[in-house]
């Protein structure tokens, strides 16, 4: 039976990217996933990432890459990397289903000698208190008789800059040996391996590289609230501040958090704390406040419309990008949605424009999308700019809309255009 090299679990924005270095890399790669769509769409050549294109697949493919459902490929690979969702469930607590039932099937086929990875984001200890008991259910001991690490994923979707082999790249292991193997495969295809002393040190760093920023993002969306009523363009204090070379990072308000990282993980590190007895405060009132944003601009989108005698139920707002961050179709725990949900309920005429999304809901109730974004701006009674990709043509937006809410900060204030 022919070797695999690499066996990723999970073929999403982190599995995928994964899968392509490694491939490039000259190694033997298979993915496997639960989801027979996705499955069909990469063996067919379609990929569904921002981050890679069909040329990109294509190439793999040409050098023996396959996604499967069936998992005992396993049995056949040497490393295996768990790259599966790790979502918070109604009441913010995490949700390992995916992880545990992928933990399951490496348990089902592991062999002697692999080394197993998990890299999807989780609370301190997941992978000795979770990952570790399930795998040894199949007989083997993990670091005597295969290996077993964490390593935290840090994809940023649509980041022309920094991919996955300029990222550097952490990894804790159970045992030092576990350590050094996932410190060697990385380094096939990473420029710069970060090992760290254990599973739990690595888990905790993916945690507080997100608290920090959700911290932080939370702390200038507050600043907005009240610089607004102040009559401070906070905007221009931000920059201001930005010129000092040490001691600040430029963080920007908007119109709340989205994507899996900020919004999700510190929910994790809250979740571990409060095991201890006691609230994470810090990452608990950032949350508040980061959830509290997208009514706040509803609120504005509601003044700005009274200032000019329009309620806002019948009136015709256009919402410029749906996605959480610019320029890519990823709609993960978007702001866009709440806003929308709460503007369709006082009654708005909705409608969208997005070059990234073609087909948009608001649980369950279809969207209209603007095919021509300068009528669209010129025939709505508010323009909501939601997110600036750089296919939207802003000065035109600038001088044709009737009234512009731009969480954004790229536009210039004036009569008919405020900023968050």
């Amino acid at each position: 039976m022919t070797e695999i090299d690499l066996a990723v679990i999970g073929l999403g924005y982190v599995g995928m990217p994964l899968a392509k270095e490694a491939v490039n890399a000259g190694l033997r790669v298979v993915g496997l996933d639960v989801d027979p769509a996705k499955v069909d769409a990469l063996n067919a050549g379609q990929s569904y990432i921002d981050d890679l294109t069909d040329a990109d697949l294509e190439h793999m493919l040409a050098n023996g890459f396959s996604a499967t459902l069936d998992e005992t490929v396993l049995a056949r690979s040497n490393t295996i990397v768990i790259c599966v969702p790790t979502p918070l469930d109604e009441d913010h607590r995490p949700d390992l289903s995916a992880v545990e039932g992928a933990t399951k099937a490496v348990a089902r086929n592991l062999s002697k000698g692999t080394l197993v990875v998990l890299e999807s984001t989780t609370w301190p200890g997941t992978t000795d208190e979770v990952a570790r008991p399930l795998l040894e259910s199949s007989g083997l001991v993990a670091g005597e008789d295969f290996y077993l690490a964490f390593s935290p994923e840090r994809i940023d979707p649509g980041n022309p800059k920094f991919g996955l082999r300029n990222t550097p790249k952490v990894v804790g292991g159970y045992t030092a040996i576990c350590r050094d193997r996932a410190t060697a495969f990385y380094g096939q295809f990473i420029e710069q391996v970060v090992p760290v002393s254990g599973t739990r040190e690595a888990e905790m760093a993916k945690l507080l590289e997100n608290t920090y920023r959700h911290v932080n993002i939370a702390l200038v969306n507050e600043m907005a609230i009240f610089c607004d009523e102040l009559g401070i363009d906070l905007w221009e204090s931000i920059e201001a501040a930005a010129t000092k070379p040490f001691g600040f990072q430029k963080f920007l308000p908007g119109p709340g958090v989205g994507g899996h990282c900020i919004p999700v993980d510190p929910s994790y590190l809250s979740y571990t704390v409060r095991k201890l007895g006691y609230p994470f405060r810090f990452v608990e009132l950032a949350q508040e406040i980061n959830e509290r944003m997208p009514s706040y601009v509803v609120a504005r989108v509601q003044r700005l419309l009274n200032r000019h005698k329009k309620p806002v139920n019948g009136a015709r707002v256009v919402m410029l990008g749906v996605t959480y961050k610019p320029d890519i179709a990823d709609e993960r725990e978007t702001p866009a949605l709440p806003v929308a949900r709460a503007l369709l309920e006082l009654g708005a005429d909705l409608s969208f424009a997005d070059p990234y999304v073609k087909e948009w809901a608001v649980d369950g109730t279809a969207v209209p999308r603007e095919e021509d974004l300068a009528e669209a701006v010129i025939n709505a009674d508010v323009t909501l700019l939601m997110q600036q990709h750089a296919a939207f043509d802003l000065d035109m937006v600038q001088a044709q809309a009737r009234l512009v809410l731009d969480t954004r900060g790229v536009l210039t204030e004036g009569e008919r255009v405020e900023r968050l």
